[in-house]
């Protein structure tokens, strides 16, 4: 069983609480929470796009090979060597099977679900989920394999894959964190239960999520409640002002709501600058261009003139 510490640390983590997290003190190197809560730490820089940060906190040389999990995906994260990185993880994936492999139980499955979110983004989805495993009973790793299916467009099997873990796992924050996840990707039941869940999260006061803000405001925006949409995304962007995610959503909900003349349009370039790469930035682009080219193969007839008798 988690001390109260490390049960702490997993729910700022899992609840997106970053830099909350970070921001944390370690316990001593002695301590069997050491590694498990050093290994949050590590992951909430790389969820925060620094994987720098996360690297550095890596001690050099060393032999667990969940820390040397983290360390590969920083690397690939950071966009450098990718290949190298995945290597590393595929590695490391087969070295934890078996019954003589190195490291704790805790920390195999770590390596499976570093390694299959490292795949997942590199587009690998296969492989991801062979890593990560059909049968598997870590709720991280479900929760890996849920988002792969979200992603694909496979919301049955995400949902498959929930009541699965219902079978076997406890009311875990985490589990309901899945079913909320899957709720918000099919608005089963009008959003009702994930919106529960993100204002029953939001109220905790001890913990600072602009996360949770933004979950709760996409789901505002799904429920046509646009103006309590703005106010958590700009409460989120107040908390983290880069997260291109919030961005993003505050751009749709400030364009679907009445709101002051050009603040839609002056969000949409600010998220175009600022990270171009967004997925709705590559989405209107090429929706643009396939417009000019249409538009290009008609000519418009002159305007009609009346004749006068």
């Amino acid at each position: 069983m988690d001390s109260s510490e490390l049960y702490h640390v997993k729910q700022q983590f899992i609840l997106g609480a970053y830099k909350t997290l970070i921001t944390s003190s370690l316990p001593d190197e002695s301590s069997q929470d050491y590694i498990p809560i050093l290994l949050y730490k590590v992951r909430a820089h790389i969820a925060l796009r620094d994987p720098q940060s996360a690297l550095k906190l890596i001690p050099s040389g060393t032999d667990n090979v969940a820390l040397k999990a983290a360390a590969s995906l920083a690397r690939y994260v950071s966009g450098t060597d990718t290949d190298t990185a995945l290597e590393e993880l595929r590695d490391l994936s087969v070295e934890v099977e078996g019954d003589d492999a190195e490291g704790s139980e805790r920390d195999r499955a770590m390596v499976r679900v570093l390694a299959g979110t490292a795949f997942a983004r590199a587009g690998e989805v296969e492989e991801a989920l062979e890593t990560l495993g059909a049968d598997t009973e870590d709720l991280e790793a479900v929760a890996v394999v849920v988002q792969i299916y979200l992603s694909i467009n496979r919301p049955d099997l995400a949902r498959k894959e929930f009541e699965r873990a219902k079978r076997w796992a406890e009311d875990d924050l985490l589990l309901q964190l899945i079913e909320s996840t899957i709720g918000l990707v099919t608005g089963k039941d009008s959003y009702s239960n994930c919106s529960s869940f993100y204002s029953e999260q939001i109220a905790n006061p001890s913990l600072s999520s602009p996360h949770l803000l933004t979950s709760r405001g996409v789901t505002r925006i799904l429920r046509n409640e646009f103006q309590e949409a703005k106010s958590d995304l700009e409460e989120s962007l107040a908390q983290q002002k880069d997260d291109a995610e919030a961005l993003a959503a505050h751009v749709v909900a400030s364009g679907l709501a009445p709101s002051k003349k050009g603040e839609a349009d002056d969000l949409w370039n600010q998220l175009v600058s600022e990270h171009p790469t967004h997925p709705i930035v590559i989405d209107v682009a090429k929706k643009s261009q396939f417009f000019d080219e249409c538009a290009a193969n008609f000519t418009v007839p002159p305007t009609a003139v009346a004749s006068r008798a």
